[in-house]
């Protein structure tokens, strides 16, 4: 049969529309504007689509942290020292005040005039530590089921959801001020809701950039892409910081509308498997089961334009033996009815037997409980034991998170350059103990000490909890006991953040129960040492393994 071939435009024209039928509608849209509009425009479809996903996974979960900071900054502001507050004008006796003019209230004589109720008791500290729990322990408990649900749904769909529903929990919070709600049953609520479904955010990002990147720089490109926690925790404060004194509703309902507009962007435009739109080149070398790095790179073909023609066979015949999932393929549909064995998913008691899954799981749990201490409390602490205001206080609190960016992109070269994480991580946590004291005795002594202090604390604190979280979860969840089984990541993704985040729930709640600053950090300082206790064993048998390569490698010289 006479094969007809169309002219270059027209080919590459016919190609961009209707090569991707599986592709989220925003990606269809956009091939179909750029095959009319720009005919002969050529580009590299594999490095297209990694950047993509790489970017909007990066702003996804940037939003999932922005939401979760406000409350750490209006904390200052639901109670506070009402002496130093200023009047407001109701209160104020009109010039040569009696007589026919206006009825004025009643002089505040308590000292909780100022503070919104139910946080104006004598126990306000355990009453935003009851909030703190509400999210973090529900978010640690959901962490657990969200590993094992992103495995069996449209991880697209899983994402979108969850970002709507978080921002919407977070807009319930502001709401609270808007209509006069003082009932403490719908602050805690609202946390508990917000808290479960911000679980769909990790285990989502992670295994799709898992998808997309092989183990080449690992390290580096997961620590760079991780500065969206800290990214996401300073635009949340900064955000929060810019309304709290003025109207504290909208420190939660901008974040809040930010993130569902965002949940929505990623719907349309989130290309969650290379497989959807043919890049499945040498992707991962996950996707295929018991093969090698060279043997992945043989079985798989690269796909740019020049050889679209010859991987459409291709591309029907993979078609075939997968399930598509499209526009309408239901959340919870059956997609995962492959009969391949490495479509299986990997079950919970199975990931954990998964060596060093335990170990960096409870060294996870020790590290967070640090750092989200931190997160929750750090700008409260900033204004009680400084003289900065609320606003002061919030934006100082981001050096932490700034230094946590440069920690986790630290961590992560040291991690690829030494190809030893739980050494790296041992290292940096034992540099954070004497840290963590000194910033305790020193970081009030000026503002410049407290800004220099807080940016190494947060790089010593945030490097290793950033490279626990992605560069060894994905490693740990793509390990050579799985033979290659592609189901596995978001279970170990999970497992670990999710053993994390209840030691991220346990530090405010212990926070606000514990009396006096100095035991919060002596709780601090304890939980530092024994997550790097956790990981000492796997750190010994780095230093041994290199050893003795070092000795193998002088004996050939």
């Amino acid at each position: 049969m006479q094969r007809i071939r169309l002219p270059s435009s027209q080919g590459r024209q016919q190609r961009m529309s209707s090569t991707y039928p599986r592709a989220p509608i925003g990606v269809r849209v956009l091939s179909y504007l750029s095959a009319k509009l720009c005919p002969r425009l050529q580009a590299n479809r594999v490095l297209l689509f990694k950047c993509s996903v790489l970017g909007l996974t990066y702003l996804a979960y940037t939003c999932y942290h922005m939401t979760r900071k406000p409350i750490s900054v209006v904390k200052s502001v639901l109670h506070r020292n009402c002496s130093t507050v200023t009047l407001p004008p109701e209160f104020v006796t009109p010039p040569g005040g009696g007589g026919g003019g206006p009825t004025v209230p009643p002089f505040p004589t308590d000292g909780t005039w100022c503070d919104y109720a139910p946080f104006d008791q004598p126990d306000f500290n355990s009453l935003f530590g009851a909030l703190d729990s509400a999210f973090l322990f529900s978010y640690a408990i959901a962490m657990f089921f969200a590993g094992f649900i992103a495995e069996r749904v449209s991880l697209r769909y899983f994402l979108a959801l969850g970002m709507a529903f978080s921002g919407l929990f977070c807009y319930l919070f502001g709401m609270a001020k808007v209509y006069d709600i003082h009932a403490l049953w719908y602050f805690i609520a609202v946390q508990a809701l917000a808290g479960m479904f911000q679980t769909t955010g990790w285990p989502g990002v992670v295994t799709i950039v898992g998808r997309w990147f092989g183990k080449s720089k690992r390290g580096l490109i997961f620590g760079i892409w991780n500065s969206h926690t800290s990214i996401g925790n300073v635009l949340g404060t900064l955000i929060a910081a810019h309304y709290v004194e003025r109207d504290w509703s909208m420190s939660f309902v901008v974040p809040g509308f930010l993130m569902g507009l965002f949940g929505f962007v990623m719907f349309l435009f989130l290309v969650e498997r290379p497989e959807i739109v043919d890049c499945q080149e040498k992707v991962a070398d996950y996707t295929r089961t018991g093969r090698n790095e060279s043997d992945a790179s043989s079985s798989y073909r690269r796909v740019d334009d020049s050889s679209v023609s010859e991987v459409e066979d291709m591309a029907e015949n993979a078609n075939a033996e997968q399930q598509d999932i499209n526009e309408r393929t239901p959340i919870l549909g059956s997609i995962n009815r492959a009969p391949a064995a490495r479509e299986n998913a990997i079950s919970f008691f199975n990931a954990l037997s998964i060596p060093g899954v335990v170990e960096f799981s409870l060294s996870l749990f020790f590290s967070k409980l640090v750092s989200y201490t931190f997160l929750f409390w750090l700008p409260f602490y900033i204004q009680h034991s400084t003289s900065m205001g609320a606003k002061l206080s919030a934006d100082v609190s981001t050096v932490f998170d700034i230094g946590g960016i440069i920690g986790a992109i630290a961590a992560g070269m040291l991690s690829d350059a030494s190809a030893m994480p739980a050494t790296t991580c041992t290292g940096m946590l034992a540099m954070a103990a004497p840290l963590l004291m000194i910033y305790r005795y020193w970081g009030s002594v000026s503002l410049s000490v407290n800004i220099l202090l807080l940016f190494v604390v947060g790089l010593m604190v945030n490097g290793p909890y950033a490279l626990i979280t992605t560069s060894v979860s994905a490693e740990l969840g793509q390990h050579s006991s799985l033979n290659g089984n592609a189901k596995a990541l978001a279970t170990v993704t999970a497992i670990i953040d999710g053993t994390g985040s209840i030691g991220a729930a346990i530090g405010p709640l212990l926070a606000g129960m514990v009396s006096g600053w100095d035991n919060v950090f002596y709780m601090l300082v304890i939980s530092d040492l024994l997550a790097l206790a956790m990981l000492l064993r796997i750190s010994s048998k780095e230093c041994s393994r290199r050893n003795i390569n070092r000795r193998h490698n002088v004996r050939i010289e």
